[in-house]
């Protein structure tokens, strides 16, 4: 029972993949670590393979809508390769509390950035400049390799927040960085001492590649259709979750009750607050300027 809910749930990974231009990363490892019961080193090998090709089936309706920023996304995914590939030679020599933990961290934080958001609109500049672009795809890389995320819930925030770039054009861009650095993390993980390819089930994998390819074209079907904002802050708040959830499965077991009992009440206090008070700060979050840019 447990196993035939894999392919639906990949579904619902190539679904946000392909609407949100990420997440589906953030999702893959933990969809095989807990439900498919993968160990963590074959699972983060594993979602590098489903994540790269899942993110070309959702980059070809991008492609024909023109939301691909071509120069941008090449020089970001170049950079971004070299960081992935070392992070995955890396990676597999690193103990697993140690890499998911920071996969949570990070996770939250780029959550809190992106429903922050701009407060007011970039300045109009011709593009990044190119040491800056280098360095940020460099460090996404990394961390992507390392955990075994394709980097899209990095990558997006860094087009929008940073690069100045729309969402729907960030999204897009992004399914192209998340394609290159993928294939460089999968090499690289298969390149270390601690694995290879034996250590894949590739009945599995190409099954959940197939799932997650077949949500990705409807998720990225109806991209275009989602105001920007909308995007950006359901994008904030699926990391925020999701990082709070694997953040929460490392810690002891003793700790588990008091740690989930203190987010649950934070998050009904939150709500509160929001649906309340009309000085929340909440309320505010995640609003943009008039010109509607994240």
């Amino acid at each position: 029972m447990t196993l035939a809910l894999v392919p639906v749930l990949a579904v619902l990974v190539g679904v946000t993949l392909g609407l949100l231009g990420g997440g589906g990363s953030i999702l893959m490892v933990p969809l095989l670590v807990y439900v498919a019961g993968v160990p963590t080193g074959s699972a983060i090998t594993t979602s590098l393979f489903v994540v790269g090709v899942t993110s070309l089936a959702a980059l070809l309706p991008h492609l024909r809508r023109g939301t691909v920023q071509w120069h941008t996304g090449m020089l970001f995914g170049t950079a971004a390769m070299a960081g992935a590939f070392a992070g995955g030679l890396v990676g597999g020599h690193l103990p697993e509390p140690l890499l998911l933990g920071g996969f949570a961290v990070m996770m939250i934080a780029t959550a809190v950035a992106m429903l922050r958001g701009r407060r007011t609109a970039p300045a109009a500049v011709p593009g990044r400049p190119l040491v800056r672009t280098l360095l940020t795809g460099v460090a996404v890389g990394v961390v992507a390799g390392l955990v075994g995320a394709g980097g899209g819930f990095l990558v997006v925030p860094a087009l929008a927040l940073l690069g100045g770039l729309a969402m729907p054009a960030a999204i897009g861009t992004s399914l192209l960085v998340i394609a290159l650095q993928s294939a460089a993390g999968f090499t690289g993980h298969l390149g270390s001492a601690a694995l290879g390819t034996a250590a894949l089930d590739w009945p599995l994998t190409l099954t959940v590649t197939g799932a997650a390819v077949l949500g990705a074209l409807i998720g990225a079907h109806y991209a275009t259709r989602v105001p920007a904002t909308a995007l950006r802050r359901a994008f904030g708040w699926f990391v925020l979750a999701m990082g709070t959830f694997v953040l929460l499965q490392q810690l002891p077991a003793s700790a588990l009750l008091p740690a989930g009992t203190a987010v649950g009440a934070l998050a009904v206090a939150a709500a509160g607050c929001a649906l309340i008070s009309p000085r929340c700060p909440l309320r505010s979050l995640g609003h943009t300027s008039a010109a509607g840019v994240p």
